[in-house]
């Protein structure tokens, strides 16, 4: 069974950065492609970026975050990142990994299998 815990989130200004992580407990971490989705309170949950596993490590964003996020891996050290620039207000949600059996990457949450409980990501204005 793979875990997945997130860490990292916190409060920001506008026009900051942030960098969440998310660690995974699996043999072999490449073997998951993973994603990161966000939700803000009183809305669905949306995609935000996905990065492939294997040794392709290709990536996909969100319009809303492309140019201003970056999803990167350390397969070593079974993590995914989700690195944050030039953060509005707009972005303040929970922020969750997850990961699906799959080396090949997905923006559609139901194709992932594991989830991490979520970390909060907070930008003021």
């Amino acid at each position: 069974q793979l875990q997945l815990v997130e860490s990292g989130g916190g409060l920001v200004q506008a026009g900051g950065s942030l960098r969440v992580s998310c660690a995974a407990s699996v043999r072999i971490f490449s073997y998951y492609s993973m994603g990161w989705f966000r939700q803000a309170p009183g809305k669905e949950r949306e995609f935000v970026a996905t990065i492939s596993g294997g040794t392709d490590s290709s990536t996909v964003y969100a319009e809303s975050v492309k140019g201003r996020f970056t999803i990167s891996r350390d397969n070593t050290k079974k993590t995914v990142y989700l690195q944050m620039n030039s953060l509005k207000p707009e972005d303040t949600a929970v922020y969750s990994c997850a990961a699906r059996g799959s080396t090949i990457w997905s923006t559609d949450p139901l194709s992932y299998q594991y989830w991490g409980q979520g970390t909060q990501v907070t930008v003021s204005s």
